[in-house]
Order: structure tokens, then C-alpha cells, then sequence
């Protein structure tokens, strides 16, 4: 909206408005704005859930050694997804030029974001962790990715060509239709797996962030088409503007943080997770780094692996690989503190990060 007020209208009489034409300008103020958002209103929101009783359920039966150390957590505000769906949405809103790319992941972004909220919803008028079931979350996930592949497909004249890290030209030069498989394994995989990471105080938040502060350089990288030559990767003209988007989610991702840090005042909930995984998953399906998602998301492919692993071995072998899945409650009931895990989860969030950045130039 800022971009056709002060760029489009006024820039012809006041030449400091051109500033706005920057994505780079419009991105911090972006960030700014949804952290803004986020300190300021997350205090609100937390008093209304407090006054609501929509506060956390602890399954006692799933795990009791992890019921002693996470039963202080008993009736901490959840649901404060929404503080994030309000933060990106007016950010990007405010900041981004509209494009289909953008719409598109507002879309995905907010639909997931209700999904979670239906989940959410249910578990605290069920009063118990169980929400939804698993296969209607699933169904409604694949829909929302099939709508936005037919949407590319259909409405846009791009190609979809397969890059696999370290490898300088595609593996494929167009998907075609294939290309809406992948983008229901991305986008549903990845919601799903952020969802599984949201398990600890700071963890889900913090590698969301981390994974879109990466992929907000690799947006900007590919919709610029000097570096995107260089680089020797996809162009795309309209990637440039998730930037913005991305830099939003990285605004209200530390504007939560700060409230969701060990002890957490709120949890984000599903409403959160799904929400920011989706949004992760579209923006890799739209600068056609998708395999890449594998090595910059290193944290969401452990705990959701991980997860895979503890299912499968306990149906076949009828035994247990780790004390509990996802891998981050295996720490903990090894005695590491919640801290501790978090914080060396975070580390290797970054350094898988850098090292994905990296395969830009190695390729």
C-alpha cells in the first residue's frame, strides 16, 4: 500500500518518495512494523487469553517423565499465532507491491493459519491435546497446496524446472504437472514439520526465523535478474517482492520471541506452526529451491525424521529408537535442560543455514 501511496502518487511531487521504489527500504520497514506489532499488541493478547482460559493442555499420558518437566506449562496462553497471522498480514500488506507471488503466499500463510486455529479452537473446547485429527488436517493442507500449484500453473507463464544443491543447471528442466506433486510434499511436509519442532520455549519461532531470513536473501537473489545470472539460478521478477513478505515473518518472528523465550509468557500454538511452515514451504516453491529447504531447514527434517523413525520402529520392531520423539523431548529427557536443547538446535539452524546459502556459490 506505502509503494502506490508514496512511490506511485506523491513521488512526482516529492522526490524523497522515490525511496519506497527500494525493496530493500520496504523490507526493513516491514520488519519494523511487524515487530512493532508484535511487541506492543502481544501483552494485549495475552491478558485476553489469560480472561478467555485459553491456555495449554499437557498430555499425561503420552509420556509421564515428560509431563514432570512441562507441567508447569499447565495453562499457559496458546493460540498466539494470531499475533503473528496480524503481524505479517498488515506488514506485508502495508509494504509489499501486490503481485500474484505475494497474494499467493499470504494465501497459503493464512489458510494454514486457520487451519491451526480450528485445531487450536478444538483442543482448548475438548479440553485435551488431541484437536483435530490427523487426516482432516492433512486433506486440508494438500488442498491448499494443489490450489496454489494450479494457481502457478495456470495463471502464470513460469517454468518449473528441478534444482538439486551443488549442481550448476536443473535436474529437470520443467516439471509440468509433476510439479504439483512437489508442491504438496513441500508445503504440507514442511507445515507439518514445523509443527512437530514447535515443542520447546523459543524453538519453533526461532528456526522459522533463521530459515526466513535465508530464504528472504534467496528471494531477493532471484528476483533480481544481474544476480540471478551471476548466480546462475531461476529468475523470477515477482520472487523480489517476498522479500518483503519474508522479512515480515522476521519482524514478528523476534517481536514473539521475546514472549516466547524460556519461561514462555504464549505459545504460538498451531495456529503459528502451521501457518509459518506453510509460508516457508511456498516461498522454497517459489524460487524453485525446494531441495534446498532440506539443508537450510536441517532442524525441521531432524524432528520430523526423527518422529518418522520412532513411528516406524515401534510398528515393526515394537521398540523405541529415542526415549520420545520429536528428537528435541529425547534431550530433554536425557537430562538436558530445555535451554540447552534450544539453544544448540538454534546453533545448528544457523550453520545448516550459512552452509545452504553457501551452496549458491559452490554450485
Amino acid at each position: 500500500m506505502f509503494y502506490y501511496v508514496f512511490f506511485g502518487w506523491l513521488s512526482e511531487s516529492v522526490s524523497a518518495f522515490h525511496v519506497f521504489k527500494y525493496i530493500s527500504v520496504r523490507s526493513a520497514g516491514a520488519a519494523m512494523t511487524s515487530l512493532l506489532i508484535s511487541l506492543v499488541l502481544a501483552p494485549v493478547m495475552i491478558r485476553w487469553l489469560y480472561m478467555m482460559k485459553i491456555g495449554q493442555e499437557i498430555r499425561r499420558d503420552e509420556c509421564p517423565p515428560l509431563h514432570l518437566l512441562h507441567k508447569n506449562k499447565e495453562g499457559v496462553p496458546t493460540m498466539g499465532g494470531l499475533l503473528i497471522l496480524l503481524s505479517v498480514c498488515v506488514s506485508t500488506l502495508l509494504w509489499a507491491q501486490f503481485s500474484l507471488y505475494t497474494f499467493l503466499a499470504l494465501g497459503v500463510f493464512i489458510a494454514l493459519g486457520l487451519l491451526g486455529l480450528a485445531d487450536d479452537y478444538t483442543k482448548v473446547k475438548q479440553k485435551n491435546a488431541a484437536g483435530i485429527s490427523g487426516k482432516t488436517k492433512l486433506v486440508v493442507q494438500t488442498l491448499v497446496a494443489l490450489a496454489a500449484a494450479l494457481i502457478l500453473i495456470f495463471f502464470t507463464k513460469d517454468t518449473f524446472p528441478f534444482y538439486v544443491p551443488f549442481l550448476k543447471n536443473p535436474v529437470i528442466e520443467n516439471l509440468g504437472y509433476y510439479y504439483i506433486i512437489l508442491a504438496v510434499l513441500v508445503i504440507v511436509g514442511t507445515s507439518n514439520a514445523v509443527n512437530l519442532t514447535d515443542g520447546l520455549d523459543g524453538l519453533a519461532i526461532g528456526t522459522v526465523t533463521i530459515a526466513a531470513m535465508s530464504y528472504l536473501i534467496l528471494a531477493y537473489c532471484a528476483g533480481n535478474v544481474t544476480i540471478a545470472n551471476y548466480l546462475n539460478i531461476y529468475y523470477a521478477r515477482e520472487a523480489a517482492e517476498l522479500t518483503v513478505f519474508l522479512a515480515a515473518i522476521g519482524g514478528a518472528g523476534l517481536g514473539f520471541l521475546w514472549y516466547n523465550a524460556h519461561p514462555a509468557m504464549v505459545f504460538m500454538g498451531d495456529t503459528g506452526s502451521l501457518a509459518l511452515g506453510g509460508a516457508i514451504g511456498i516461498t522454497a516453491l517459489l524460487v524453485r529451491k525446494e531441495v534446498l529447504l532440506l539443508i537450510i531447514g536441517f532442524i525441521f527434517v531432524m524432528e520430523a525424521f526423527s518422529d518418522i523413525l520412532q513411528v516406524a520402529s515401534f510398528k515393526v520392531r515394537h521398540k523405541r529408537i529415542f526415549r520420545m520423539a520429536p528428537i528435541h523431548h529425547h534431550f530433554e529427557i536425557q537430562g538436558w535442560p530445555e535451554t540447552r536443547v534450544t539453544a544448540r538446535f538454534l546453533i545448528l539452524a544457523l550453520i545448516f543455514a550459512i552452509i545452504g546459502l553457501a551452496t549458491l556459490k559452490l554450485q
